[in-house]
This record gives C-alpha cells, sequence and structure tokens, in this order.
C-alpha cells in the first residue's frame, strides 16, 4: 500500500493534463498513487486518463457525474490509500523531488499537517503585474509563524503544491462549500484547529496561468467572496472574544471588510484612519478617528482587536511601525486582514 496519494481532479483538461501526468511519473520517489478524478469531462480528458491509468497502474481513474472541483475533491480523497495526500491541479507542473521532499519532511516532522512549497508561475508571457506579487507575497511565507501571522491577507498557500496527513483532513470534513474559495476555506480550518504549517524553500510547483483558471471563471474566487471568508473565520478565531473591533482603513477595502464583520456579530468599534480627509466622518455608523486617538479609544474596552484592512502592500510596514510604537502586538492585539 503507497503512503503517497496525489489527490487529482480533472475536467476538460486535455490540453494541459499530460504534463502534468508526465511531470508525476518523473517524480524521484516511486512508491505512490495518483488518484484522478474524471469530473464529468466532455472532451479527450476521459480517454487521455483510461490509456494513462491501463499503462501505469500507480494511476487510478475514478469517473463521476460533473460535479464541480469541490465533490471531485472529496471523492478522490475517498479513494486516497495513504496518510499522505499531494495535492495536484490538471493544469500545473512538479518538480521531479517534490514527492519525496514533502514525504522526507512529513515524516521528519511529525507536528506539521501541512507543507507546502515554494511556486512559479507559467507561462511568463501570461503573469500580470498582480499574479507576480502574489507569487512573492506566497513565496515569502515559509515558517509556520509565517504563514499564520498572514492567513487572513490572502490563501498563504497554494493549493496545488500542498501536501497534508490524510487524518487532518478527514477529521475536518474534508473540502466544504460555503461559497467562497475551498482551498482556503480549508487552510483557515486547518488553522483554527491548531494545525502547524510548513513549507519546503524550494519551487516545487509550476502553477499555470491561463484565462480558463477557476480564479478567474468561478464567482467564489471574487474579492467580496474573500472577504467573506475572512470575516467568518476571524469572528470564530482572533475575535471571537473581544469586546471591540477596530479596523484600520475607511476606505473600500475596510467598508467592505467592517460589512462582513458586523454580519458575522462583531462589535465594530471605530475606523482608524490616517487621511485627514476621512478623520472625523463615520462609517457604518463609527467614528473615523485618527492614529493619536486610538489608544484612549482602545483603553474603554477590555479586550478589544484591530484589523487592518489596507490593501496597498506598500503600507503594511507603516501601519506594523505605527501599531509597534503604540506597543500593541501582532498576532495578539491585532492582525493583518488586507
Amino acid at each position: 500500500m503507497p503512503d503517497i496519494s496525489v489527490l487529482l481532479p480533472c475536467y476538460n483538461a486535455s490540453e494541459t493534463l499530460e504534463e502534468t501526468l508526465i511531470s508525476l511519473q518523473k517524480q524521484t520517489h516511486p512508491d505512490f498513487e495518483v488518484i484522478c478524478v474524471d469530473d464529468g469531462s466532455t472532451d479527450d480528458t476521459t480517454d487521455l486518463l483510461k490509456d494513462w491509468c491501463r499503462d501505469d497502474p500507480r494511476f487510478i481513474n475514478i469517473h463521476i457525474d460533473h460535479s464541480g472541483v469541490i465533490e471531485a475533491a472529496n471523492t478522490g480523497l475517498s479513494f486516497c490509500r495513504g496518510e499522505i495526500v499531494v495535492r495536484m491541479d490538471a493544469d500545473d507542473r512538479c518538480h521531479p523531488d517534490r514527492i519525496k521532499l514533502q514525504r522526507e519532511y512529513l515524516l521528519k516532522n511529525p507536528e506539521v499537517a501541512v507543507v507546502g512549497s515554494l511556486v512559479k508561475g507559467f507561462p511568463a508571457e501570461q503573469i500580470g503585474e498582480g499574479f507576480q506579487l502574489y507569487y512573492d507575497w506566497l513565496n515569502s511565507l515559509i515558517s509556520h509563524e509565517d504563514i499564520t501571522r498572514e492567513i487572513f491577507v490572502e490563501s498563504p498557500i497554494a493549493n496545488p503544491c500542498a501536501a497534508f496527513r490524510r487524518s487532518w483532513i478527514q477529521e475536518l470534513g474534508g473540502y466544504q462549500d460555503h461559497g467562497w474559495p475551498e482551498d482556503y476555506d480549508l487552510w483557515l480550518r486547518f488553522y483554527l484547529a491548531g494545525a502547524r504549517f510548513a513549507k519546503i524553500p524550494e519551487v516545487l510547483l509550476e502553477w499555470r496561468e491561463h484565462p480558463g483558471r477557476l480564479t478567474h471563471q468561478d464567482s467564489r474566487y471574487s474579492v467580496e467572496n474573500f472577504l467573506r471568508a475572512k470575516a467568518h473565520y476571524i469572528a470564530k478565531g482572533p475575535a471571537g472574544e473581544r469586546d471591540a473591533v477596530f479596523v484600520w482603513g475607511a476606505g473600500m477595502t475596510g467598508r467592505r471588510l467592517s460589512k462582513h464583520l458586523v454580519r458575522e456579530g462583531l462589535p465594530l468599534a471605530a475606523f482608524v484612519e490616517v487621511d485627514q480627509k476621512k478623520i472625523g466622518n463615520t462609517r457604518r455608523g463609527k467614528p473615523i478617528i485618527g492614529v493619536p486617538y486610538l489608544m484612549g479609544e482602545w483603553a474603554k474596552f477590555k479586550n478589544p482587536i484591530l484589523l487592518t484592512a489596507v490593501r496597498a502592500r506598500s503600507a503594511a510596514p507603516l501601519i506594523k511601525s505605527a501599531l509597534d510604537e503604540l506597543g500593541l502586538v501582532e498576532g495578539q492585539d491585532w492582525w493583518r486582514a488586507a
């Protein structure tokens, strides 16, 4: 019985699937199975998978009626026999040592539930500035502390680069559909359950960028739905026992995030701003205050929390510096949420 199962949902992926399968076949660790879940494809994916599974017994083809990536992934999980599950998408490529290195890491570090890797986008001509900034941010988060510190900023692990323990995801109920990205939802549930994360500081996954990616096609991946996910798990996690929530940023991101925080039942207290044009006004019936007035308002509550909601990445170190000077501790008193 293999100790590694590769989980590979496939839907109308005939143009890219062979590259993916070849990159798996070339793995230097030979003892693994690939659970290929054909999600009711209507192109040549079905025939391609049948040929591969006939020629290499490590590749197992599961065919289901078209149900979407969440149902396909959960179906695949039910067939995985390995204690370690390596996630893969049908349009990406992985390094020959990927399975070997992630397996070795999880065996040597039994306290770690999820190990990812660095990623590289391809083809180069398809990578826009926004995605490159996201790749750079992803690749800056290596340790458990890095990943959890910024887990409410964006999804900190690229789903197809992850390897995780099957027992953990089974206990958490597999992938779930809440109307927002299922992979981000999974990492947030791992986080709230106390899981430890890590990344191997090497590029083990080449992540294909193309117009057909779910991130471009599926409304679950909209900015609004990312904010819904953040607010939901912030309310279940770090803000759950707080008696006041301060939001740094009264611009578009702060307004949208605060809407979902209020819907989750959190006690919004005030917005913090550096823009003099906004200070003195209100948002959602709460005051917009300047930084010098924050601690005076903060002292009115027993257990407040502050969330930063400014999308400009250049603002993050400036906000951190200001909060450090005020004696507020990241991950205890405040969290980045954008």
